[in-house]
């Protein structure tokens, strides 16, 4: 789960970690009238989820409460298309306006989970405030990082080393592990599956201050933070993936292709849609329906499928383990006669129970397209998106 900017900020200032003054607006005259209380030279930025604000024409400096209420009006009620987003870009509902900070050095600092090392991972880097992953693509070296033993957490020689490795002077080293010290803090306390400031900037009287802040949370621990959840914005997120979560499908994510994939296993689906392009085609969507004997689910999944115009056709790859064939056949029976499924659907079946679950769509007169195996049914399912 994302937040927004301005709802990142306040969990870093509850950590103690130092943010830039400023309000939210929902209005041009709001934006101006913060701006005149911050002193009348402000920045506003648009508040949605996606990176490359700046270049989009997402943030901008007023240089007195008149402009900013020009220039928030020119963003709220817009879409903002950034290369994070759609085509169709992302609706602006609401602006921060901070007031403005005189910057010497901007530095880039992130903590996440390294599944590698199965560890979180401090990364500071002198090269802040622009694309990091050119700089980590480019000159991988101005990336330094640090390892976090979960049972003993983050250790003060570690920020020191980080600190003085991005170029800070000795008057801010003790500053700079403090707020990382609390990045962390708040990283565990929060389940973060991100923590990131960038720009962390230098001001011109040395001190450091958050300038953006990213923060995303662990959908699978929301149960234990009621307050995080409370922020979710369903505006900033595609409507499809919000239904799909209301109807208990929680690995649905939209993609631009016109292939749906039913899949179960969060492995196997990435290999499907691998294969699906491979094949010349690709896919609308990543869904793993996960480990369950549910019908219901493939119902909603096609549910889900039935409102996206893009879709051509329907790919089916069922391996079951835990997971019973039979049940998920009988899931797209009962989804032909609830969806109007007006596009080729493929199937492929394997597993246990799998000649049940092929009786049972067989006798059904559910209409089909059989595939023998994998390879058969991404080429299967290409050529149906094709002709469709």
């Amino acid at each position: 789960m994302k937040v927004h900017e301005h709802q990142a900020k306040a969990l870093l200032a509850e950590f103690g970690i130092p943010v830039p003054e400023g309000k939210v607006a929902a209005t041009a005259a709001e934006a101006g009238e913060i701006a005149r209380e911050l002193g009348g030279k402000v920045v506003i930025k648009a508040q949605v989820f996606a990176g490359g604000r700046g270049k989009a024409g997402g943030i901008k400096v007023a240089d007195s409460p008149e402009e900013a209420e020009r220039l928030a009006a020119g963003v709220l009620g817009k879409r903002l298309v950034t290369y994070q987003t759609t085509a169709e870009g992302v609706p602006v509902s609401k602006v921060l306006v901070e007031k403005a900070v005189d910057i010497q050095k901007e530095l880039y600092l992130s903590i996440i989970v390294d599944n590698a090392s199965r560890m979180p991972v401090v990364m500071a880097s002198e090269a802040g405030g622009v694309d990091i992953e050119e700089v980590a693509r480019v000159i991988p070296e101005k990336i330094l990082k640090a390892y976090i033993d979960p049972v003993i957490g983050f250790q003060p020689f570690q920020g020191r080393r980080l600190a003085y490795g991005i170029g800070l002077d000795q008057s801010q080293v003790r500053m700079a592990t403090d707020l990382m010290a609390n990045l962390y803090r708040l990283f565990v306390a929060k389940d973060c599956s991100l923590a990131e400031i960038n720009p962390l900037a230098v001001t011109a009287d040395g001190k450091l201050l958050a300038l953006d802040a990213k923060l995303n949370f662990d959908d699978n621990a929301l149960f234990r933070h009621g307050d995080i959840e409370g922020l979710r914005d369903v505006e900033q997120e595609d409507p499809l993936e919000v239904k799909a979560s209301d109807m208990g499908i929680k690995n649905y994510i939209k993609l631009d292709g016109n292939i749906a994939c039913i899949v179960n296993g969060a492995g196997l689906a990435m290999a499907v849609m691998d294969l699906i392009a491979q094949a010349g085609g690709r896919p609308a969507n990543f869904l793993d329906i996960g480990t369950v004997n549910n019908a219901e689910r493939v119902v909603n999944a096609f549910k889900i499928f039935a409102e996206d115009p893009s879709v051509k056709a329907v790919l089916v790859n069922i391996f079951g383990g835990m997971a019973r064939v039979d049940v998920i056949a009988q899931g797209i029976v009962e989804a032909s006669r609830q969806v109007d499924i007006k596009v080729p659907l493929v199937v492929r079946l394997a597993g246990t129970n799998v000649e049940e679950g092929k009786r049972i769509l067989k006798e059904s007169g559910v209409g089909f397209i059989e595939a023998l195996d994998f390879y058969d049914a991404a080429r299967k399912a290409v050529a149906a998106a094709q002709s469709s």
